[in-house]
């Protein structure tokens, strides 16, 4: 394992008199690039699926090792009730006097990955560096480089969802001691291997260890910062729930020419349902699914008026003539439930492409929710449309005497989920880091809530703590995707924000 190289005399000591704590981070960083790409390409080579526990365990050992190293303190792996289950690692540093405690979390497993579907010369768990976004006309380089340029991107799972967030926050702490600069604050280290499986044993570990785990603010690394480019603080993140849906045709797979007209097309008939979820505007037409929305308070109403625009330029970059609803900023859109199609699965396109009527059509829905909405009310109002539409919905493959029963069948399964969670944006110590983070970054956009979904509400839930979130991450990542990237100046600036955000007044 590669150590985190420590640089205790990186300057003159008239020279560090001279510059305030940030602008010493942000020189360390500038002068350790190497050792610090080369260190989070030794991370991101480990898989990290969180239901690969072999290589999960190594993920954990690895992010221990480099706690150890930083000389934290009580650094240990914490594992759900559950068995077999991914662990949390989690270490401290307290801070002799301190009135208050901030727990950093980030995640360090991801998303599954099919690597077919990577550009030519990637590999999800190969991390590999590029002059540039592939889209941009970015060109390989050779990883091992003098120094390295802050538009260069770094290739590979997890490099912005949620490694990055892991190395800036443990670079951050390495630069503080790299210069001899202590924290005012108590600092305590909770990195998690189980967030995009869902987080459903988080709960468990924060249960068992509620002492060692007491603080004040919940500091979380995830997501991506404005699509303005400019750092943002988030308040408050969306819950998520799943439903999978089949709509059943016939027992066989039948020629389309001897039996179309006459046998109903499952995935016709799952289209038409889809299809009378939402309106040409964008809005869910499914009863009740906004009914019990907490509106916006004042504050975030005025945070959201102050959001810079990037409507015009984003559609330009994603090549989309019109949005769903003109009359919704971005910012305002994700402050409202929705219902999104993860994917649908009928019969063969393209080469695989046939002339038949199939057996089924599945489709995956995806249910991001608001402050006053429950993940499990959420998935019985669309259950209850999907009845509204003509449909007897069961929980299992149909049997016989169903099918000769039913004109149309759906088979609902239901995921588990979790709610949102939004902490007050008058906070006082939140505004700390508000203050902590624009001393590191200039320009803040403090935005409600943010678009994706995190369990934070487990914080508040089981240890009454709140939690705010401070992505890093550039806004064109392509986070749960192929191809997924961190550009170098997020990456960098991101250890300059963590450590403004270490030196909280006490």
């Amino acid at each position: 394992m590669r150590y985190i190289k420590l640089c205790f005399v990186c300057l003159p000591l008239f020279a560090l008199a001279q510059q305030s704590p940030v602008e010493q981070v942000r020189k360390h960083v500038q002068t350790h690039t190497r050792e610090i790409v080369q260190s989070f390409q030794e991370f991101l080579s480990i898989p990290n699926i969180a239901s690969d526990m072999p290589n999960i365990e190594r993920n954990a050992a690895w992010i221990a090792h480099q706690m150890r190293v930083l000389q934290l303190d009580k650094v240990q792996l914490l594992y759900p009730a559950t068995k077999g289950m991914p662990p949390a690692v989690y270490g401290e540093i307290m801070t002799p006097g301190a009135t208050k405690t901030l727990i950093f979390y980030a995640h360090y497993d991801g998303q599954p990955v099919d690597s077919t579907k990577w550009a030519a010369g990637l590999h999800p768990f190969k991390p590999s560096l590029y002059t540039d976004a592939l889209q941009n006309g970015g060109k390989p380089l050779a990883y091992d480089q003098t120094s390295y340029e802050p538009q260069w991107r770094i290739y590979g799972r997890g490099a912005s969802d949620d490694k990055a967030g892991v190395m800036a926050i443990l670079q951050a702490y390495a630069a503080l001691k790299a210069n001899g600069i202590a924290p005012k604050v108590n600092i305590k280290f909770f990195f998690e291997g189980e967030e995009e499986a869902g987080s459903d044993h988080l709960h468990e570990i924060l249960q068992a260890n509620q002492a060692l785990l007491q603080g004040d603010l919940w500091v979380i690394c995830d997501g991506p910062v404005h699509q303005s480019g400019q750092q943002q603080i988030v308040f408050g993140v969306r819950g998520d729930t799943h439903l999978e849906i089949t709509v059943f045709g016939p027992k066989r797979p039948l020629h389309s020419g001897h039996y179309g007209n006459w046998v109903p097309n499952p995935g016709m008939l799952l289209s038409k349902l889809l299809a009378s979820m939402k309106d040409a505007s964008g809005k869910v037409l499914v009863k009740g699914f906004y009914d019990d929305v907490t509106p916006l308070s004042a504050a975030e109403k005025a945070a959201l008026a102050k959001v810079p625009p990037v409507e015009s330029a984003l559609q330009k970059e994603l090549g989309i003539a019109q949005v769903e609803n003109p009359k919704l900023s971005l910012a305002e859109a994700i402050n409202q439930p929705s219902l999104n199609i993860n994917g649908i699965t009928v019969a063969g396109t393209g080469k695989y492409s046939a002339n038949v009527i199939p057996t089924k059509a599945v489709a995956s829905i995806d249910l991001r929710l608001v402050m006053g909405n429950d993940w499990k009310r959420q998935q019985d109002k669309v259950i209850q449309h999907i009845q509204s539409q003509g449909y007897f919905v069961t929980s299992k493959e149909p049997t016989d005497e169903e099918r000769m029963r039913y004109p149309k069948i759906a088979m609902v399964v239901r995921s588990g989920g979790y709610n949102a969670q939004k902490t007050s944006m008058q906070h006082p110590l939140a505004q700390k880091v508000v203050d902590a983070v624009t001393t590191a970054q200039g320009k803040v956009v403090l935005t409600p809530t943010l678009g994706g979904s995190l369990p934070l509400f487990v914080f508040e839930q089981y240890l009454k703590t709140p939690p705010i979130t401070v992505p890093i991450a550039n806004h064109d990542n392509n986070q749960h995707a192929e191809n997924e990237n961190i550009r170098l100046k997020n990456l960098f600036e991101g250890i300059v924000t963590f450590a403004s955000i270490m030196l909280l007044p006490k």
